[in-house]
């Protein structure tokens, strides 16, 4: 026996059941055992229960919304049955949007939705969709029945998120099975009832087994069956080893441990809801996870069996949206106890604690809660801690909020040395801050808490560092498409795919520049565009705006490209390396300014550890400044330079002659490349004065 089951995206729409219909008859035609489980269709519990909260807040529109979700379940039904089949199926979902409409009168009458009448009101996602692609079998020749899981999945009374009465949903699973094995059973997902166990007079009430319950429902019932497998069918190529909407190059993860893939569940993972794991794993039942809209991919593979690797972890997963609270005080030091009182506290008033982390001081305990708990939570210590906080033992509770938590996962992180300084090392070098740090002595995962609006950044980092170290991603951005940023382009554009094959650097333009608009893609933009067409079609933009949306994309391993020869571009300089990204430019105007502010770039570079090169400023083409840095960090003294400091005067006085206009000859060299955007600063001497003032700078004579 398989369990199969099947997400809201993969039910979405009529054509994806037809494609599913088109799945479930290979497995019919290969003559194996299987049962299915389907969520509501996308979007339909969310809708439900924005229905109720309407009913419940008096907003007549509830009847508008309720009206859509009838509409569409039935066009559905018309769109994949017909005749008596689609005759019956009407009666059914007639039958039942007559029960809910009764329901939603009620909440709108007495102005309140308990969790419990909450519970029956989203349940008519999962049994619309679950009767319609049962008929939708039927009608492909598919011998099926519709199973209401409640009859067989007994729980507590816990609206809202029931816990599982396993011992008699087993016995009653067995037995429904054994007197309907000449169908495959259309299970729903996501809901139960209460079982005996309960009061008697809730006996029988529907319950939810919280967001994702399908995948659980489906698990519960491999337990019952002792089935083989159990298959999750959604959206993606089964788990990724970042989240595919944040890392463009995650990748599927083709086999892992049910430990592993309950980290990567509990930190983010949208692909598993994490009690579906404890039925499989207490059975021993593998897990494959696959993808609908790419049925023949094998996806991942779950079970006990840890498999070698070549990467050092197996993930990385993240919680969006967290807060950090912080107990200290002088008064925790080497006093028991403390955090078992910080801990009951917590528990009694339900706060369920993402993170904890205690210095080997002993003088404060930080954990992380969701938005919704902090204010709990916060009640809860002070309320636990109200002696010790009037005496001044302890401090108030610190609160930090609007971070994010990333968790880098693998059982075979244990086996490998350095793997938490390759995490620091990647975060540090991208300007990072790490809030807090966690890690088990399983070693198992190691948690870190970042700024929120550092997560992407983060993750992309980590997962460039662990899984494609191989090849160093530039995320470039640049300002000023005249003669040097277009020459700069084509440049990129012909070495791009040698870099990336003979130096493992690809080359990413994320956002391009001139004085007028700014085109950004974090995807990146095509090297081979005409790039002055793209911009003609980009936003206005200024020096300040574009400076202001490159930080705010937050790319890691990000490269500030300066073209230009404009002061106001070269006044944002420190702004850009105090956000750790690095800077090459041509421009000579940030180095020959104001003393002071030139040390002031040189610390900011260092102190973030990016790198601001200016090469041309001095040698155009050739190392000069490298040159000298590395003859002065050998400990040579510099006497004297010597050299030609004007390839442009260079080239017009010996080109200049009677036969020839003087204007002609500066043209020419304009032309190829030789001039300052404005001449007259080669031709005043400004450029000579310029690299001479660079030149003593660098060699220590500010």
């Amino acid at each position: 026996m398989k369990v199969l089951k099947f997400g809201g995206s993969s039910v979405a729409k009529p054509e994806r059941i037809k494609g599913i219909v088109e799945i479930l008859k290979k497995y019919v035609k290969a003559g194996e055992a299987f049962t299915v489980v389907f969520s509501a269709f996308g979007g339909v519990t969310d809708s439900l229960i924005d229905v109720a909260k309407k009913a419940e807040n008096s907003d007549v529109n509830y009847l508008v919304e309720f009206e859509k979700l009838k509409a569409r379940h039935i066009e559905s039904a018309k769109l994949l049955t017909s005749g008596e089949n689609l005759k019956t199926l009407l009666k059914y979902i007639d039958q039942n949007n007559d029960d809910l409409l009764n329901v939603l009168k009620g909440i709108y009458l007495i102005r309140e939705v308990s969790a419990r009448t909450l519970d029956y009101v989203v349940s008519f996602g999962e049994r619309f969709s679950n009767k319609i692609v049962a008929h939708t079998l039927v009608e492909n020749g598919i011998k099926a029945e519709y199973l209401d899981a409640r009859y067989v999945i007994k729980t507590d009374r816990n609206f809202g998120s029931a816990r599982v009465d396993f011992e008699e949903t087993e016995l009653l699973i067995a037995e429904y099975y054994a007197h309907h094995s000449d169908a495959i059973q259309i299970v729903t997902g996501f809901i139960g009832s209460v079982s005996k166990s309960g009061k008697n007079n809730d006996f029988g009430l529907t319950t939810t087994l919280g967001r994702g319950g399908s995948d659980y429902t489906a698990a519960i019932l491999a337990a019952g069956l002792n089935a083989s497998v159990i298959e999750i069918w959604t959206d993606v190529d089964g788990v990724l080893t970042a989240d595919p909407r944040k890392v463009k190059k995650a990748f599927t993860i083709p086999t892992m441990t049910y430990a592993e893939a309950m980290e990567m569940s509990h930190f983010g993972a949208k692909v598993i809801y994490p009690p579906t794991l404890v039925p499989a794993l207490k059975k021993k039942i593998p897990l494959y996870i696959k993808n609908t809209f790419n049925p023949d991919f094998v996806g991942t593979y779950i079970s006990t069996e840890r498999n070698e690797t070549e990467h050092a972890i197996q993930g990385i997963s993240s919680i969006g949206n967290i807060s950090l609270l912080t107990l200290s005080g002088s008064g925790l030091f080497g006093v028991p106890g403390i955090a078992g009182r910080l801990f009951s506290a917590l528990a009694h008033d339900a706060v369920n604690i993402i993170l904890i982390t205690q210095g080997s001081s002993e003088s404060s305990i930080s954990f992380a809660v969701q938005p919704t708990d902090t204010k709990r939570a916060k009640h809860a210590v002070e309320k636990a801690f109200a002696n010790e906080m009037k005496n001044n033992a302890v401090n108030a509770l610190f609160i930090e909020e609007n971070l994010a938590t990333i968790a880098i996962v693998g059982e075979a992180m244990r086996f490998r040395p350095g793997i938490a300084g390759t995490l620091f090392d990647a975060l540090g070098k991208n300007g990072i801050n790490c809030v807090a740090i966690a890690q088990g002595s399983s070693e198992l995962n190691i948690s870190v808490i970042v700024p929120r609006t550092d997560e992407t950044k983060a993750l992309n980092a980590l997962h460039e560092a662990f899984f494609l170290s191989d090849t160093l991603t530039l995320n470039v951005f640049l300002v000023g498409v005249g003669l040097i940023g277009s020459e700069l382009l084509k440049q990129m554009a012909q070495q791009a795919h040698f870099l990336k094959t003979e130096r493992a650097i690809e080359l990413k333009l994320v956002g391009v520049a001139n004085s007028r608009h700014s085109v950004f893609d974090i995807n990146g933009i095509d090297f081979t565009q005409n790039i002055k067409t793209v911009l003609s079609e980009g936003e206005a933009t200024s020096p300040e705006k574009f400076i202001k949306k490159m930080i705010e994309t937050n790319a890691s391993n990000a490269v500030f490209i300066d073209c230009t020869a404009s002061a106001d571009v070269a006044q944002h300089y420190n702004e850009v390396l105090a956000q750790s990204i690095s800077i090459v430019t041509p421009n000579k105007i940030a180095n020959t300014g104001n003393l002071a502010q030139y040390k002031i770039l040189r610390n900011t570079a260092r102190k973030t550890g990016v790198k601001f090169l200016y090469e041309t400023n001095v040698g155009a083409g050739l190392p000069v400044i490298n040159t000298l840095k590395d003859l002065l960090n050998s400990g040579d003294r510099i006497i004297k330079i010597e050299g030609v400091l004007s390839g442009s005067l260079s080239f017009i006085f010996n080109n200049f002659d009677s036969t020839k206009k003087f204007s002609d000859v500066v043209k020419k060299a304009g032309e190829l490349g030789f001039t300052e955007p404005d001449p007259r600063l080669d031709l005043n001497g400004s450029d000579v004065r310029r690299k001479l003032l660079i030149l003593a700078r660098e060699c220590g004579f500010g």
